[in-house]
């Protein structure tokens, strides 16, 4: 049977290119403008899915997956919202929604996720627990952005080879979560996984945790011991900070990788290794192959390929996304049931550029999830240094605004935004503090050309 798909949406144009694309792909398509049109269509026949914008003239989506729910009706529902309202995606996420794609909706990301869901055996509710049973077990999203995509874009292609990764980024971007994501999609994903801090190993201990000791090799080694080569052997290793190896150590990795043999310390017996080779840096390596500290031979071995973990402040439309995902771990481990941010609390967290990244969101929307009084959490309790930059950027002495106060300035600073991102109306629209369908009426209302 042909699949049936109804599509709430209230831009007529975009819902018509939206139905002829989908009857193109194989599916029955049926439109309705309006919640209250959309229901008396559900009322007459059974849809395999609805997709549904989350603003409509009547009623919001949610209202609209609301009904359905009461209703016991658990047909696959599938959100389009725009970057800005990722905090009401993330909403219908927990009220039962299948799932949520941001706008300007990606075709092909669109389709994948339909075919999901209406192919999915268990239920929408059951398969949302396990996502989050997963996810909470990970301690990690990928994110929605256009950079988040790319990234893990790069991650599929290059996992299911034997190439050696090298990951960049600054501290708290989440780079073990990359390696270990890679390795899950590997051939290697039935091996160990082993991860090594090289900032935190005692230089004089640094060859014993690679390559391990014989008992009495040297003072402290009581035991045999096996290193970080033979616990992930036919597996992968994951090197974090890399650049912090004394060169001495660098010649002896240099010497594993290349022969796939180690020696423990103290023994005179080769054991044969097979390992993948994942290292992750926040320290410009090329920088210290210049002052002679980094091996150029070992840079080219760990190298063959390289993913640039882009930064929090790079990926706006993720900061929502992933704070209502710390909050739902900070709720378990602090036995706390908060629904979410308030706006004020939202806004803040949108506008502070979190030079730690997701480490540091994480740790201020746990510490927030402690102090929080009520059912939401507010700005005060995400801190003085959250709401002092939220007052920087209201404040215009200080630092320009983009926000939309009157008609006489929103012109200017519209043209203004769309320079500043290069004319991405998404980005744009995030900057001005609107929706993506607002700034389009917007650039109507003022004959900027689209």
């Amino acid at each position: 049977m042909v699949p049936s798909i109804l599509i709430v949406e209230d831009d007529l144009t975009f819902s018509t290119m939206l139905k002829t694309w989908l009857g193109k792909k194989g599916f029955e398509v049926e439109t309705a403008s309006t919640q209250a049109k959309a229901r008396k269509q559900i009322g007459t026949r059974d849809f395999d899915l609805i997709l549904s914008d989350l603003r409509l003239p009547d009623q919001d989506g949610l209202s609209l997956l609301s009904w359905l729910r009461e209703q016991g009706n658990q047909v696959p529902f599938i959100i389009m919202t725009s970057y800005a309202e990722i905090q009401s995606a993330v909403r219908a996420m927990k009220e039962g929604a299948t799932d949520y794609i941001s706008k300007p909706v990606q075709p092909d990301e669109l389709l994948k996720k339909i075919k999901e869901a209406i192919h999915q055996e268990k239920t929408p509710a059951e398969s949302g627990k396990e996502k989050n049973a997963a996810q909470t077990a990970h301690g990690f999203l990928e994110g929605e952005s256009e950079e988040a995509r790319k990234l893990y874009n790069y991650v599929g292609l290059v996992a299911p080879t034997q190439m050696s990764v090298l990951i960049n980024g600054a501290s708290g971007t989440g780079k073990e979560y990359v390696a270990h994501r890679i390795h899950q999609l590997s051939k290697r994903s039935e091996k160990p996984f082993i991860a090594i801090d090289c900032g935190s190993i005692p230089k004089d201990l640094a060859a014993s945790e690679f390559f391990g000791h014989v008992k009495g090799s040297f003072t402290g080694a009581l035991n045999d011991k096996a290193g970080a080569f033979e616990e992930a052997n036919g597996g992968t290793l994951f090197l974090d900070e890399i650049g912090n190896l004394s060169y001495e150590v660098q010649v002896q990795l240099l010497r594993a990788l290349q022969e796939r043999r180690i020696r423990r310390i103290g023994s005179t017996k080769e054991i044969e290794v097979d390992v993948r080779l994942i290292s992750a840096t926040n320290e410009n390596l090329k920088e210290a192959i210049a002052k002679g500290n980094f091996r150029e031979d070992l840079y080219h071995r760990i190298n063959e390929f390289t993913l640039q973990m882009p930064s929090l402040k790079e990926r706006p439309e993720d900061i929502l996304l992933f704070a209502n995902f710390f909050l739902d771990q900070a709720n378990h481990e602090l036995e706390r049931t908060l629904i979410g941010f308030d706006a004020e609390a939202s806004e803040a967290m949108q506008k502070y550029p979190w030079p730690g990244n997701l480490r540091q969101l994480k740790n201020v929307v746990k510490r927030a999830t402690l102090l929080a009084q009520g059912e939401f959490i507010t700005a005060k309790d995400l801190g003085e240094e959250i709401n002092e930059r939220k007052t920087v950027c209201e404040n215009p002495e200080t630092e320009e605004t983009f926000a939309l106060h009157d008609e006489e300035t929103e012109k200017h600073r519209i043209l203004k935004a769309l320079q500043q991102t290069g004319n991405n109306k998404t980005k744009a629209a995030t900057l001005l503090g609107i929706d993506r369908k607002t700034l389009y009426n917007k650039l109507k209302l003022y004959h900027i050309p689209q």
